[in-house]
């Protein structure tokens, strides 16, 4: 019997996966034989096995939502198998993606390193991070001092700059959480920060960094790694200076990002490697290592059948995670009302692991019974239709004509609105990438040749 709240809750697509939990890891499915490489295992391996002593910084991107955070979880517990003391947040919690400065970034590190430090009760005293810190709070005096505010992981702060006795982590959270709901206290900040930049580098690392590792070693770690996800959902905004925000972060300072003395892995928007930067970014990082989308269909226009296969078994364990796998394609009559109506489900998808999320969860919701119908999938994707044409400018419409026609891609603007808003998917095998039009808007009559 299905329990269809259940396969609800379990379809949550703004649920990241934590494979440390026996729950979650139950319903992963590995999609790495379908892509040309496991980008997660490179990524471990230039951390565990060929600079574990060493620093490293390393990119990792792909469409948002096509499921890299999960993927980062697994690098997480991957490494933490490998003794790592591993830190990996969401910098969308710290930071404001409309605006963000490098200085930013570096407090966000150091405060979530801070606070796992605090939880794993490694201590270390960052006295001039301190003073560091009551400077800032001294600058910003005006306008913070009596001020409470909500300090992620410490509730309701209240702001006075003489208070000594404040953890590392709170103290930086109490600057950040002010300063991310406030563009005036921002800039005011970023003037007192940028021409100390270098200073907060070299703070972060021989205060907090460098003995946390010392005290980690002497507990039996290998070291420490960070990871900092949800970076690639920094938004394209121009700079008052004339440069992209993306480029700015990521190629104008990207030396600055790579200057911390551990193991750190970005996420970076896609957009970045079809843009004209991407040699000067790889000279910086080093190439990214991109998540891809499962190809449901194949270069010629057919099923991709390993694809869809795939894609099944990440529908039919979120619906029977007790069941064996062999039993659970038995049990496809219980979900939907004909397996042909599974396989249009994650046709329609692109497979994109969130779209295919989107799409169950709007049809549960539209029938809130099994088994699921033909007619109640057809209803879910033409509403996800209509939202998606609803986001689509007029000028798109050429350009995914000629991606529909062609199956490539041209000109930097059109990667970066066509792929980011996802009204095209990339697909790779080993003769390279080729992109095909979202499976939503097949048969439109906009896409048609004109």
């Amino acid at each position: 019997m299905v329990d269809i709240r259940a396969f609800y809750h379990n379809t949550n697509p703004r649920k990241t996966l934590d494979l440390a939990r026996p729950e979650d890891q139950a319903l992963y499915i590995d999609f790495s034989a379908l892509r040309q490489q496991d980008p997660i295992a490179p990524l471990q391996a230039g951390i565990s096995f060929f600079s574990p002593d060493e620093p490293t910084c390393q990119l990792f991107t792909g469409h948002i939502g096509c499921g890299k955070s999960t993927e980062l979880s697994r690098l997480k517990t991957g490494l933490e198998a490998e003794n790592f003391h591993v830190v990996s947040f969401a910098a969308s919690d710290d930071l404001e993606m409309g605006d963000v400065d490098v200085g930013d970034i570096l407090l966000a590190i150091a405060r979530q390193i801070s606070l796992s430090l605090e939880a794993a009760g490694v201590q270390v005293k960052a006295t001039g991070f301190h003073a560091f810190l009551r400077s800032m709070n001294q600058f910003l005096n005006q306008e913070v001092t009596g001020l409470a505010v909500n300090v992620p992981g410490f509730g309701e702060v209240g702001f006075n700059e003489q208070d000594q006795s404040l953890s590392l982590a709170m103290g930086i959270g109490k600057i950040t959480a002010q300063t991310k709901n406030s563009l005036a206290l921002r800039t005011r900040l970023r003037d007192y920060l940028e021409p100390r930049t270098k200073g907060i580098i070299d703070a972060i690392n021989t205060e907090l960094i460098e003995p946390a590792i010392a005290q980690l070693k002497a507990q039996g770690k290998a070291g420490l790694a960070v990871i900092v996800d949800n970076l690639d959902r920094v938004e394209d905004a121009l700079k008052p200076f004339g440069v992209r925000q993306q480029n700015y972060l990521f190629v104008e300072r990207g030396d600055q990002l790579r200057q911390l003395n551990c193991h750190v892995v970005y996420t970076i928007p896609l957009n970045l490697c079809f843009s004209g930067e991407i040699t000067r970014l790889a000279q910086r990082f080093g190439n990214p290592y991109v998540l891809q989308v499962i190809a449901v269909e194949n270069r010629d226009g057919t099923v991709n059948q390993a694809g869809i296969a795939k894609l099944k078994e990440l529908v039919l364990v979120r619906a029977f995670p007790e069941l064996a796998v062999a039993e659970r394609e038995g049990a496809i009559g219980q979900l939907f009302d004909s397996e042909e109506a599974l396989n249009q489900l994650c046709l329609m998808s692109g497979g994109h692991v969130r779209e295919l999320l989107m799409l169950i969860q709007t049809w549960v919701m539209g029938e809130r019974t099994t088994p699921l119908t033909r007619a109640g999938l057809d209803a879910a994707i033409r509403a996800q239709r209509n939202q998606l044409l609803k986001s689509i400018d007029p000028e798109d419409w050429p350009q995914l004509r000629q991606v529909h026609r062609s199956q490539q891609l041209s000109g930097k603007e059109c990667y970066q609105t066509l792929l980011r808003s996802l009204l095209v998917y990339e697909y790779c095998d080993q003769a390279g990438s080729w992109f095909v039009v979202n499976p939503m808007l097949r048969g439109v009559k906009e896409l048609q040749d004109r």
